[in-house]
Order: structure tokens, then C-alpha cells, then sequence
């Protein structure tokens, strides 16, 4: 069984609000988070370089630090979900495949795989930033698809967003939309899966 994993409020829950506030300067654009947001699809879809997400970023919240300062802090924003890192050591011992399946970017994304351990368990990771596309659009899924050969009927997916799980039925997956509050509903859930399957 191939299991698919996305990491936002899955197995890392973030707050940018905190990481925001320090980095802004004196003089901020008072539609820098608006603006900050609607960039980020375009960066997470590898659309933005990240000279380019800094150089547009820096402006708008008036930030004077260096880039080390600001990658520190940027990448701050996340917590561990300890129960579906247990989940995934249980899965990656039995055996099965487990593959990232994320929106992010080129600075998250190489930061959660060398400072998060949990990410060792995976076999691969489908990143929208490298596959050109974000979720929940179709590019996502059939790139990824292709790309690393997966069988949807035989695919588990847990995600925790809505639209995100729909699109992922759409394409076959067996998908599970996740909140961390609630770990014992996903346990529930597989446990009822793995019954009649």
C-alpha cells in the first residue's frame, strides 16, 4: 500500500502570524500579508524563484535583517504532530511506501526534510514547488501520478484540506481529510479500511 502524506497541519502544524510580526519593520505595507499570501502560490509552484519571493517579500515588510535571519525565522513556524508521526513509523515498518505529498516551497521544504526526523521514514516526496503545479489543481495529481508510478486504487491519502481530499477521490485515491484535533477519527478510518479491504 502506498500511503500519501501532505505535511501542513498533518505531520507539522505552523503559525506564520508570530513569524510575520517579527520580521516586519517599521514601515510595512499595511497590505503585506494579503499580498504575501497571494504570492505564495505562485512560489509554491516553483513560479518564483526564491531571489524572487525575497526581493518581493523584503518591501512589503520593510525587513532590514539579513537573509539568514529571515530563513531562521521563516522556518520557525512549525510544530510537530507527534500521533501521525507515530502513525508513520508504525506504516514505514510494516513495509509500506510512503510518499510526501505537499504544497511548499524551496525554503520549507529543504528545511522540514534535514531538521523534522519523521521525513527519513518517506520514500519520496512530490513537492509542488518541483512538480510545477499545486494542489488541488489536476497537475498536481496526474504528474505525480506518472512520475512516481502510483497506483491510486492501491493509495491511502490523508490530507487537511477539503478541496484538496476532493480532488484526491477524484483521482482514485482512498483520501482522508485530517484534523489534528481529532487523530483518533483517522485511526478509526483506517482501521475500517484495512477491514474491508
Amino acid at each position: 500500500m502506498t500511503y500519501l502524506f501532505d505535511i501542513g497541519n498533518v505531520l507539522l502544524s505552523f503559525n506564520f502570524a508570530p513569524a510575520l510580526e517579527s520580521l516586519t519593520g517599521e514601515n510595512p505595507d499595511p497590505q503585506a500579508l494579503e499580498k504575501i499570501l497571494t504570492a505564495k502560490d505562485d512560489f509554491e509552484a516553483g513560479q518564483m524563484t526564491i531571489e524572487d519571493y525575497l526581493d518581493y517579500v523584503f518591501p512589503l515588510l520593510d525587513y532590514r535583517g539579513s537573509r539568514e535571519d529571515f530563513f531562521t525565522t521563516w522556518n520557525s513556524i512549525f510544530t510537530p504532530i507527534q500521533p501521525t508521526w507515530d502513525l508513520v513509523e508504525k506504516l514505514s515498518a510494516q513495509g509500506h511506501r510512503l510518499i510526501l505529498y505537499s504544497n511548499t516551497n524551496a525554503i520549507h521544504a529543504p528545511f522540514c526534510l534535514e531538521t523534522y526526523p519523521v521525513f527519513k521514514h518517506f520514500d519520496h516526496a512530490v513537492f509542488s514547488h518541483e512538480i510545477g503545479a499545486i494542489k488541488p489543481h489536476s497537475e498536481f495529481f496526474t504528474r505525480s501520478i506518472e512520475k512516481f508510478d502510483i497506483i491510486p486504487e492501491d493509495t491511502i491519502y490523508i490530507d487537511d484540506l477539503a478541496d484538496n481530499i476532493e480532488a484526491g477521490k477524484a483521482h482514485g485515491f482512498h483520501s482522508f481529510c485530517y484534523d489534528y484535533n481529532n487523530h483518533q477519527a483517522l485511526t478509526t478510518w483506517l482501521d475500517s479500511f484495512h477491514s474491508v479491504s
